[in-house]
């Protein structure tokens, strides 16, 4: 066999996810939003390209001024929305706070089952998630995909952060806020997945 008949043979994956590119008409205000809403630091930038990191990798987001731009087609095919992952869920609550302090608030905020998570969009309507796992092992969140509770509600249930906020500084246990309908949502904030 071939050396080149063995490389081709082989079962390899990417050992990471490193950055993503975005394309915009809103330069300096996409620079200045990624820099706070990931309290990242510019590794290089120049009037027309940044890039931003957060820890040890050179970039995890680049961002190229396109000149005028249209605005994003919610219709159209593309990416819905990019996650990030908070360690705990008093790390995604302190985030949540620190972004509001600095006027970015969420439009969406769920808990799916497996995660909680807090939904933003970026200047030009990005979508980002905010998330922490809401089970101790991979194999149990995992294995909430197949229950019934999630299979009956695949999106899972909206809460209201400030209750949540609330509830944790109150000293209620992680494990109880993960749960589906702790912080209910705040009346009149439905969303539809997708919008």
């Amino acid at each position: 066999m071939s050396r080149d008949s063995e490389l081709a043979k082989r079962d390899v994956r990417p050992s990471g996810f490193v950055h993503f590119v975005l394309k915009t008409g809103r330069f300096a205000e996409q620079v200045e939003f990624y820099k706070t809403f990931l309290n990242a630091w510019e590794v290089f930038g120049d009037e027309s390209v940044s890039f931003l990191t957060y820890d040890q990798e050179h970039h995890r987001v680049a961002i190229a001024d396109f000149g005028d731009l249209p605005d994003l087609d919610r219709g159209a095919a593309g990416f819905e929305h990019i996650a990030y992952a908070f360690a705990s869920l008093g790390d995604l609550l302190a985030n949540y706070l620190r972004l509001k302090d600095a006027g970015i608030a969420p439009y969406w905020c769920i808990n799916h089952g497996p995660t909680t998570s807090l939904y933003y969009r970026d200047r030009d309507g990005n979508q980002i998630e905010t998330q922490t796992d809401n089970f101790a092992t991979v194999e149990e969140l995992t294995g909430y995909f197949h229950t019934d509770a999630y299979r009956e509600n695949v999106l899972g249930v909206q809460f209201d952060p400030d209750k949540l906020v609330e509830l944790f500084r109150d000293g209620v246990p992680e494990v109880e806020l993960k749960q589906q309908g702790v912080a209910p949502r705040v009346p009149g904030t439905e969303y539809v997945f997708g919008t």
